[in-house]
């Protein structure tokens, strides 16, 4: 029983260990972007958009669907995965793994999770809005990140 204790004490420890050299703050703000179609985006199933982010996150952004899935629930919902890439206005670049999902209906929502992984690492909550006749996306984020 000791030996099960102390493994589960180790394992809970290391993320935070991992995590003592970086400094995370708490985010929050605002995106918009444009689809991206054609030559643009390398998506292997078609969807990328381009923008820019601000408030916590300063910068513009690119996200490249990877992975798209009906949810078979609703006709109009897909599951999605992507690759989101976050150029801060000092340079930094900023990698993480998008997933959510979206109704490619006339509502247009959308809502995903972005965990950030590389040096800068952490985790945003997405929400907004998909208007597909003006080809744009648009809402607020939040969540938190950590860097070295």
């Amino acid at each position: 029983m000791r030996a099960f204790f102390l493994v589960t004490v180790i394992a809970v420890s290391l993320p935070a260990a991992a995590a003592a050299g970086q400094t995370c703050k708490p985010i929050v703000g605002h995106f918009e972007a444009s689809i991206v179609a054609g030559p643009d985006c390398a998506s292997l199933v078609g969807l990328c958009t381009a923008g820019r982010v601000w408030g916590g996150l300063q910068g513009t952004y690119t996200f490249t669907a990877t992975n798209i899935q009906p949810s078979g629930a609703v006709p109009s919902v897909f599951f999605f995965t992507g690759d989101s890439v976050v150029t801060l206005k000092n340079g930094d670049v900023v990698q993480g793994t998008d997933t959510g999902s979206i109704d490619l209906g006339p509502d247009g929502g959308f809502a995903s999770l972005i965990t950030f992984s590389g040096g800068t690492t952490g985790q945003i909550r997405l929400r907004g809005q998909l208007d597909q006749a003006e080809g744009t996306t648009s809402g607020d984020y939040l969540g938190s990140i950590c860097t070295p």
